[in-house]
């Protein structure tokens, strides 16, 4: 009987390789690779994330940066003048900051007007100076021509017309342009100086800004005038017609009577190189009774324009600068009046050769307070006999009258009563040695007293011992 075993499968043959291992039990070694990649990760460092690596000594370098703007805004507006203007070195932060704290800038490229970034760079302004930008000035020149209305640099080909030819200036097109845009850039505007603008830019700078109150104009006409008068809030103005060597401009009566009909809230008016007679200034101060001080400066009125001041009834300050005449023909006396509330009378550089129009302007003044006669020509002795007209001065100051003497001195301060104070600087012929008893007693009396009469003597005395003002012997020897 046969049996019949059950057939033994032979063994797996042996594996030559450890990748064949490796390779044939996957699941192994899916194990083996999870377990090493979780070790490793155990034993790894991780490292630190540069981007929040806070270095407190590094972030706190510039401890403005903690501040906010508000804040370092009110720091820095507390500072002097004289160190706030470098702060704009710093940083960029502290440019844009410093340009918000600006309010007043003069003009000197009118470019960074019309491209707009004087808005970006000043956006806070309320007080603008464009005269310089306005005329065109050679940058290289080194010829700096000073006048007491304007400065600017020319070059040396000299127009025969003057030292600021036409087309040195901005056309009325492109002052009319910038100032349309420095009126929308500027609402709260205050203060303007310009020149050759017209009447449609001085329009849009009054409906744009209400609240202008100071406007300067140069090379201003009877024309331009009629775009002042839309300025309702206007309380101080200064019109420059004609300045010798430079521009040439009329304003008349007519341009006096439009200007008075629309700014009757003027405080302050400086008339400098204007023409005129009595009409205008009558109209002016019938209209403009808010009118407290009013300047004339190198004025070219007809004569009798001198009675029309009657009209400024509240007229406190009366200047004349650089007049050659004060009227050439002022009529009787009995026609003149008088300004009740004048309280100061300033004459500087003004020629008083015209003992009538002098008489007739104290006249004018007699309830005066106050009287400044500074660098004037033909003020000498005559004048005691007119400065007895006003017995109410208080206040006297004499400066560079070289042909007014002690004497003449004396007989002007015995007429005032009521001097208090008394300034007498470079008049050469009042000595010291003349000075009398009476008049030594009388400065005893004053509550103010500034005397330095004679500036040779002066200089001399501080030159005691120096050796200086001797011929020069003791600085210069023989070879």
């Amino acid at each position: 009987m046969m049996t019949f075993s059950p057939e033994k499968r032979d063994p797996d043959p042996p594996l030559k390789r450890w990748s064949d291992l490796w390779l044939k039990n996957k699941k192994s070694l899916d194990q083996v690779v999870f377990a090493m990649k979780l070790q490793s990760l155990t034993n790894l460092k991780p490292e630190p994330d540069k981007n929040l690596v806070f270095d407190r000594p590094k972030l706190v370098a510039d401890r403005t940066l903690l501040l906010s703007d508000e804040l370092l805004l009110q720091i820095l507006s507390k500072m002097p003048k004289s160190q706030r203007n470098s702060n704009f070195l710093v940083s960029k932060r502290w440019l844009n900051l410093q340009g918000r704290l600006v309010r007043s800038l003069k003009l000197l490229d009118w470019k960074f007007l019309v491209s707009g970034r004087l808005f970006v760079r000043f956006p806070n302004l309320i007080h603008v100076d464009l005269v310089h930008g306005c005329v065109i000035s050679p940058r290289n020149s080194g010829i700096l021509l000073t006048h007491k209305m304007v400065s600017l640099h020319i070059d040396s080909n000299v127009s025969p017309t003057g030292f600021l030819p036409e087309t040195r200036i901005l056309s009325v097109d492109e002052v009319d342009s910038g100032l349309k845009s420095l009126a929308s850039g500027y609402p709260n505007l205050r203060k303007l100086m310009v020149v050759s603008a017209s009447e449609l830019g001085l329009l849009s700078v009054a409906e744009e800004c209400p609240t202008l109150q100071e406007l300067e104009l140069h090379r201003c006409s009877d024309q331009v005038l009629r775009g002042i008068a839309a300025c309702q809030n206007l309380q101080i103005l200064k019109l420059i017609g004609n300045v010798d060597g430079f521009y040439v401009s009329l304003v008349s009566d007519i341009g006096l009577t439009i200007l008075a009909q629309g700014c009757r809230r003027l405080v302050k008016l400086e008339l400098s190189g204007c023409e005129g007679s009595y009409d205008g200034i009558r109209a002016i101060g019938q209209c403009c009774q808010m009118l407290e001080e009013l300047t004339l400066t190198n004025h070219r009125m007809e004569g009798g324009w001198l009675s029309a001041l009657s009209y400024c009834e509240n007229l406190k300050t009366l200047k004349f600068q650089s007049c050659k005449r004060i009227d050439c023909d002022p009529g009787p006396d009995e026609h003149l009046g008088s300004c009740p509330a004048l309280e100061r009378l300033h004459l500087e550089r003004c020629q008083l050769r015209d003992k009538q129009s002098v008489r007739s302007l104290f006249l004018m003044c007699e309830t005066v307070r106050e009287i400044v006669f500074q660098n004037c020509w033909g003020l000498d002795n005559d004048l005691s006999s007119i400065a007895g007209i006003c017995r109410r001065v208080k206040f006297l100051s004499l400066e560079g009258c070289s042909l007014l003497t002690t004497q003449g001195l004396e007989s002007i301060l015995l007429s005032w009563k009521e001097l208090q104070r008394l300034r007498v600087v470079a008049c050469n012929n009042i000595k010291d040695g003349e000075v009398t008893p009476v008049l030594s007693i009388l400065f005893s009396s004053l509550k103010e007293l500034m005397w330095r009469p004679d500036t040779k003597s002066q200089l001399l005395s501080n030159l005691a011992g120096t050796g200086m003002g001797k011929k020069g012997g003791r600085f210069f020897k023989k070879m």
